[in-house]
């Protein structure tokens, strides 16, 4: 209730479904990504976020710079995060998509968020290859998760990028400009599915610190 991204998007999340969101590095892939954790943790779902940017700590205090805190649901269970530098910046070797979907955390969590999942998944497959990593994440869908993808467009196979967007719920693409000096950012709804209420094409929007995601209702929709 009272929600005016879900207003703009769909009112619910479909479920058992495959998201992507696209756009080049610094598009705001993570700051969404983030805002949707928070929505559904206070619409009681559990979360498993995979971070392949930050430290476990360094996402945790993002999401706190924002407004979102988030220990508390840490503490009973309903969010985990994964990072592949885990709390301090030390990488772990050889964590690919398919390790991450093997994880027993994964596998009993409502909805899983890859951020970004273009850094654990080889920058070359082939046609069979792509085919495969399409069907293992339907088929993970498939057993009552929801599964976000967020891409950078500019880091990841165009080809198998086209296969994923083709084969998702929803996709969504940031755009953003410079107007008059000031930067505007701008969720283009590509592509929503089993939407419960109106999608509007394009969401205007905006991050102020301690008061996270803002729906900017001056942008054209």
């Amino acid at each position: 209730e009272q929600d005016s991204l879900a207003d703009c998007m769909g009112a619910k999340i479909p479920a058992r479904s495959l998201m992507v969101i696209s756009s080049p590095v610094g598009g705001g892939k993570s700051l969404i990504s983030q805002r949707l954790t928070f929505g559904l943790l206070e619409n009681g779902a559990k979360v498993v976020v995979v971070t392949t940017e930050l430290t476990t700590r360094g996402w945790i205090e993002q999401m706190h710079s924002i407004g979102y805190w988030v220990t508390e649901r840490i503490k009973s269970g309903k969010l985990l995060v994964i990072s592949k530098y885990g709390t301090v910046a030390q990488s772990a070797p050889d964590v690919g998509l398919e390790e991450v979907l093997e994880s027993e955390a994964v596998k009993v969590a409502d909805f899983i968020i890859i951020d970004s999942a273009s850094s654990i998944i080889p920058e070359t497959l082939e046609n069979g290859e792509q085919h495969a990593l399409v069907e293992r994440l339907r088929g993970f869908c498939a057993q009552g998760h929801t599964i976000l993808l967020t891409c950078d467009s500019d880091q990841t196979d165009p080809e198998l990028l086209q296969k994923l967007r083709g084969t998702a719920e929803v996709v969504l693409d940031l755009d953003h400009a410079i107007i008059g000096g000031a930067m505007t950012r701008t969720i283009v709804v590509t592509r929503f599915l089993r939407a419960a209420g109106p999608v509007q094409s394009t969401i205007g929007w905006r991050v102020e610190p301690g008061m996270g995601f803002i729906v900017d209702i001056t942008a054209v929709s």
